[in-house]
């Protein structure tokens, strides 16, 4: 028999007093509804965080102008020069496997849609990993109520790259036009959904590759190795690799499928088996990102230490 003079469990009855303060349970409420209000609660601090992070961001890139200005002259140069880069490869070249020269430029679009995802929301964040752990500033955010690798990713969002999306949606619309593609309701979403899946992907192998720098004095072999492999796919699809080259760029370093499968659903030619593929990498770079960061955290030794 249960004493009703011990109350709830433990930890119930201040889930139940934080809810109520955020009136997310009336008053007679007996803990039913906690672990909802509680996830209620977790988004919303969630969101919160963002916000203030978005806060500090543009204030600080206010006080230093140079600092919105410089990166969107250095990523449009950047952009321009992929395409003329672009243009000398596939000059004479007027198809690869079944894509003509319309899919080629969408693909190469859509490369560059992701990458203005990468460079706008979460690179400059996730790149400074490796100096956070060597001079011991990861103190600063385990020391915070807040998940270290969430403020990592979103501090450093750069607008700066914000016209690098529209440039890359221009080159996209341009490659449909050339393709003469018909683009269904289903065909679009099913695009988004695999454009999503990719941006994921990408986060994760930056993370995965940055976190290595918890358990060895230096990756910078392996960021080498990941500027080589993005090069290489940015300017080559997906459908021209076979053999082991196939094995690497699909499975071990699978930047070969990021742009690739959003442009083959957008195109009509994804088979059930690449969707597949897809989602199950993502999937399993998703756990081997969440084991090595976790392990990397409860590796780390503080500067204070």
């Amino acid at each position: 028999m249960t004493d009703s003079r011990k109350g709830p469990p433990e930890g119930t009855w201040y889930a139940v007093r934080e809810a109520r303060e955020m009136d997310c349970l009336p008053a007679d409420t007996e803990g039913r509804n906690v672990h909802r209000c509680g996830q209620k609660g977790a988004y919303m601090k969630t969101f919160r965080v963002l916000k203030v992070l978005l806060k500090i961001r543009f204030q600080n890139l206010m006080m230093f102008r140079l600092g919105f200005w410089g990166p969107f002259f250095v990523d449009g140069s950047l952009f321009f020069i992929q395409l003329v880069i672009f243009d000398a490869i596939y000059a004479n070249v007027e198809q690869i496997g079944s894509w003509g020269r319309g899919e080629m430029i969408l693909y190469i679009g859509t490369f560059s849609l992701i990458n203005a995802v990468n460079m706008t929301v979460y690179f400059f964040g996730v790149n400074g990993i490796v100096w956070k752990i060597r001079s011991g500033t990861m103190d600063l955010y385990l020391s915070k109520p807040v998940s270290p690798l969430f403020r990592i990713t979103f501090e450093c969002m750069n607008p700066g790259s914000l016209p690098l999306l529209a440039f890359s949606a221009a080159i996209i619309a341009y490659g449909l036009g050339l393709a003469d593609i018909r683009v269904t309701a289903g065909r679009f979403l099913g695009y988004l959904f695999f454009l999503a899946l990719m941006i994921v992907l990408y986060y994760e192998m930056e993370v995965i590759i940055r976190s290595v720098a918890f358990y060895l004095v230096s990756n910078a072999r392996l960021e080498q190795l990941e500027e080589m492999g993005l090069e290489l796919c940015m300017n080559l699809p997906g459908i021209a690799f076979y053999g082991i080259y196939k094995v690497i760029f699909y499975g071990i370093l699978p930047y070969g499928i990021m742009a690739t499968l959003p442009v083959q659903e957008l195109t009509g030619e994804m088979s059930p088996g690449a969707a597949a593929h897809g989602i199950g990498i993502v999937c399993i770079f998703g756990v081997i990102t969440a084991i090595v960061w976790k392990r990397g955290i409860r590796h780390y030794n503080s500067a204070s230490s």
